[in-house]
């Protein structure tokens, strides 16, 4: 089963640095530091090399480096490539909640519905390559206190990870301090062939469900032809 998507959020920026794997992205050197070490693969089981996987994150106080008014530069933030085993890995900091801005209209719905603005912590990953369906989606460390009551909706069981420990075999092959928090998490992409059928296969299930006989064409709905 291929990685579920969620919200792209509105953090993303197009200047991230292009950087190799095991880049810090943060330069607080006292924020608590978290290993983050991926592998993608098809939905074979197959690595898939040279994925272009586009990270970002808040730092230890909850705050997106475009949130700074005084920013110069980017942080926070890297563009890496998996390796020929799929792998790419990178230091975070430990994601911590935040609240969402309330200044807008969607600060008044929410203070309608009487909902809190709290995300909880999480970091964002883009993965990338060509003959593959783009995946936009973040991870949720386990225990977050909002983890189930999340403004925007983007959690989702899978999405949810446990964090471990480096341990000394770890640290010996990826030059990080025993005892740095682990985040070790696998995606799955789909061809784009995949998720075209995936798609079509399911808008017509949705259109049966509305008592619709129609045929998916190029992504669109047309009628059946026996």
């Amino acid at each position: 089963m291929a990685t579920e998507g969620t919200v792209l959020g509105p953090f993303h920026t197009h200047d991230a640095p292009v950087a190799d794997c095991g880049y810090v992205l943060h330069e607080d050197p006292d924020a608590p530091k978290l290993f983050v070490l991926c592998s993608v693969r098809d939905l074979d089981g197959k690595p898939v090399p040279d994925v272009v996987c586009d990270v970002w994150e808040g730092d230890a106080h909850g705050f997106y480096d475009v949130q700074n008014p005084d920013r110069d530069h980017p942080d926070g933030r890297a563009v890496l490539r998996s390796d020929q085993d799929g792998v790419f890995y990178f230091t975070a900091v430990v994601p911590v909640p935040y609240p969402i801005p309330m200044d807008g209209p969607v600060g008044a719905m929410l203070n309608l519905l009487n909902r809190h603005p709290n995300r909880p912590g999480h970091i964002h990953f883009m993965l990338e390559k060509k003959g593959y369906d783009t995946l936009i989606t973040a991870l949720y460390p386990r225990g977050d206190p909002y983890e189930t009551s999340d403004p925007v909706f983007g959690v989702k069981e899978s999405l949810i990870v446990d964090f471990e420990t480096v341990d000394e075999a770890l640290s010996q092959k990826y030059n990080v301090p025993v005892g740095t928090k682990l985040l070790n998490y696998d995606f799955v992409l789909m061809s784009d062939k995949e998720a075209r059928e995936l798609r079509g296969e399911r808008s017509k299930k949705a259109l049966q469900k509305l008592g619709l006989d129609l045929d998916i064409v190029d992504g669109l709905p047309v009628p059946a032809v026996d």
